[in-house]
Order: C-alpha cells, then sequence, then structure tokens
C-alpha cells in the first residue's frame, strides 16, 4: 500500500485554505497502479453483485473500471440536475448547510446487490446519502469501498451498518 500511498499527491490549500487535497492523478496515470488498485477492489467485491454504483465524479474511474472487470452494470449518481431522465433526489447535511444528489429512478431493481465504490471517505456524508439512495431503489448496499480513508474525519461513524472497506488510510 505505501507504494499506491505515495503515487498520491498532496496539495496545500485547494480547493480552498486549510484543505490538504488528495491528487490521485499520479496514481492513475501510472498503469501498474491503476491495475493494483482496481485488483484489490475486485478481490473485495463480494459475489452476487449486479451493479457498481460510484458517486461523481473521481469515483466513476473506479467504478467503471471495475464494473467492467466484474462484467456488471455501472450506475452514477450526480449532483442534482445532471441526469436526463426521472430521478430520485436526496438532501444532506454538510459541514455548513446542504447538498444533494440523484440517481435515475429505474438504475437499480428491487433485491439487486449493489456495491457503493468512491475515491476517499472523509466525512461519511455523501457516501451514507448515496446509500440511502441506492436503498430507496430498492437496491442492497453489500459493501461501499474508497481507495483513501481520512481516518481523524471519522467519517466510517456515518456508515457503520455498512461493510467498509479502504485500500489508503491516512
Amino acid at each position: 500500500m505505501k507504494y499506491l500511498k505515495n503515487l498520491i499527491r498532496m496539495i496545500p490549500d485547494f480547493p480552498k485554505e486549510g484543505i490538504l487535497f488528495r491528487d490521485i492523478t499520479p496514481l492513475l496515470a501510472d498503469k501498474n497502479a491503476f491495475s493494483e488498485v482496481i485488483k484489490i477492489f475486485k478481490e473485495n467485491t463480494p459475489e452476487g453483485v449486479s451493479k457498481i454504483v460510484s458517486i461523481e465524479s473521481r469515483g466513476f474511474i473506479f467504478g467503471g473500471a471495475l464494473a467492467n472487470v466484474l462484467k456488471v452494470g455501472f450506475v452514477p449518481i450526480r449532483k442534482t440536475g445532471k441526469l436526463p431522465w426521472k430521478t430520485i433526489k436526496i438532501e444532506y447535511d454538510l459541514e455548513y448547510g446542504t447538498d444533494s444528489l440523484e440517481i435515475h429512478q429505474d438504475a437499480i431493481n428491487k433485491g439487486e446487490k449493489v456495491v457503493l465504490i468512491d475515491d476517499l471517505l472523509a466525512t461519511g456524508g455523501t457516501a451514507a446519502a448515496s446509500a440511502e439512495l441506492i436503498e430507496k431503489c430498492g437496491g442492497e448496499v453489500v459493501k461501499i469501498m474508497f481507495l483513501i480513508e481520512l481516518e481523524e474525519l471519522a467519517g466510517r461513524d456515518k456508515l457503520k451498518n455498512y461493510d467498509v472497506f479502504t485500500i489508503i488510510k491516512d
């Protein structure tokens, strides 16, 4: 994991002052590292999954690649107003305000086993809202996976009812 962690560039004060941004583009550009990440995600995906659901936008990179390798469907969760069909929407609390996410209402069938994947687990609010969206569609979230977990932000606490897996703990 140290090899993968060393490929993540730390950018201070981006996108605003006080934030230490984790830039995954060097990891993505390294064919061996990117392949290793997808391999690790594949090895940790439960049997019987029929959909990989990812959160906009960096989650799409991992989710699309994993869905392709597993030969299962891919479903995007996006910010409000970005999906062209009928959607289910959820609003959730941020540290200072609220945000919202949407999923196509017909993206997941009742009882489908789903893995939710994103690049980074911080406070857990976006992932928790996304899991709730999947459940509103009738899906069962069997695992939530992340490339990076910022442990000091305790995002895992908001996901305590789910099986959570992270590759890199920071």
